[in-house]
């Protein structure tokens, strides 16, 4: 993995998606080496907002040095970001954590599944996967930011909290509703969401691969602030944690207790 910097990066174009969700592309050289289900840390300028904002990568599109971030606002920082407009330069670090395996997936039937904000990793991912794609995601209502472009990639199935498009309920829900069955899955969404597709995926005999969301401060390891419990003893810590930002965000279900 190349080694993460912080770099200078250049806005080329950002609207608003779907309410409070904006869709941002940057110029830069970390487009390069992004891999799905990696993310960067985007600083505020705002002088009282001092930690980055980790956000997942929605697309990299290495030949024009461009990443791509699908971002909800959730606070001062993200509803700066939002505010940037083309040209504007702003601080990134990156490329952070590891990414989802796609050789464990590849040439077989695949889940992937998406929920909320944990939606865009899935595009990436969907586009570099050369397996059976059955795309399942979970939206509040019919406000379905990057749906379009994820069924140039795959069979999507959509839920929604409220029924408005879709079936009714959450993502285990369309899995049931349309009889899907899966090989491996690879996830990204709220924590109640992920244990859930854990618990399915134990039930089921399915590898499963998560991308856990969780509050960073630092991004790369040294505070501690976005602990997992695991199986395993971290050599960092030594004690039965991992830290989301590098030994994740994505881990393998079986080896992570949420």
């Amino acid at each position: 993995m190349s080694q993460k910097k912080k770099i200078t990066a250049r806005i080329v174009s950002q609207k608003e998606a779907a309410p409070q969700i904006f869709d941002l592309w940057m110029e830069t050289e970390l487009a390069s080496d992004a891999h799905p289900g990696q993310f960067v840390a985007v600083y505020p300028k705002s002088a009282d907002t001092l930690l980055p904002r980790p956000i997942s990568i929605c697309e990299a599109d290495r030949e024009q040095n461009r990443l791509r971030l699908v971002y909800r606002i959730a606070g001062r920082g993200t509803r700066e970001f939002s505010a940037w407009r083309e040209n504007d330069e702003v601080s990134v670090l990156g490329v952070l954590g590891n990414g989802f395996p796609l050789e464990k997936a590849q040439g077989k039937k695949v889940f992937l599944m998406g929920g909320g904000i944990g939606i865009p990793p899935m595009l990436q991912l969907a586009k570099e996967l050369q397996a059976d794609k059955q795309i399942i995601l979970g939206y509040r209502n019919q406000d379905l930011f990057l749906a379009e472009e994820l069924r140039q990639n795959g069979t999507v199935y959509i839920a929604t909290e409220d029924g408005s498009v879709g079936c009714r309920g959450n993502v285990m829900d369309a899995i049931r509703e349309n009889g899907l069955k899966a090989e491996v899955i690879m996830a990204c969404g709220p924590m109640p969401m992920l244990r859930a597709i854990k618990q399915y995926a134990e039930e089921n005999g399915i590898e499963a691969y998560l991308s856990l969301e969780e509050r960073m401060a630092c991004g790369v390891g040294a505070c501690l602030g976005c602990v997992c419990k695991t199986k395993e003893v971290d050599h960092h810590s030594h004690v039965h944690n991992a830290r989301i930002c590098t030994d994740g965000p994505v881990f393998e279900a079986k080896e992570v207790d949420i």
